[in-house]
């Protein structure tokens, strides 16, 4: 069956940088495309990027923009999200998401916590 396995989440300081990896089975992982998403504490989850089957991507946040890069690896199944210049509003769970057949997938999440 299909699974997302999220890690790489911790506490960082402001300013800090982490990397967190998402591990995808049950699919075919290369010809599709992958989402990370995250949610805030008391707030809906917002996607945050994606990334095409060859590697197109894309963050839609403009205050991550520059600072968040989405990448893959389609020989290990995983996708990944780098973010650096971490602030406090960047605390929140992140989770990772493939759409098959119309159907959305999640991982279980991965929490990220900024503060000093």
């Amino acid at each position: 069956q299909v699974q997302l396995v999220e890690s790489g989440g911790g506490l960082v300081q402001p300013g800090g940088s982490l990397r967190l990896s998402c591990a995808a089975s049950g699919f075919t992982f290369s010809s599709t495309t992958m989402y990370w998403y995250r949610q805030a504490p008391e707030r809906k989850r917002d996607l945050v990027a994606q990334i095409t089957s060859i590697g197109g991507s894309t963050v839609y946040v403009d205050s991550m923009k520059g600072r968040f890069t989405i990448s893959r690896d389609n020989a290990k199944n995983t996708v990944y999200l780098q973010m650096n210049s971490l602030n406090t509003e960047d605390t929140a769970v992140y989770y990772c998401n493939v759409v098959l057949w119309g159907i959305n997938y999640w991982g279980k999440g991965t929490l990220v916590t900024v503060s000093s």
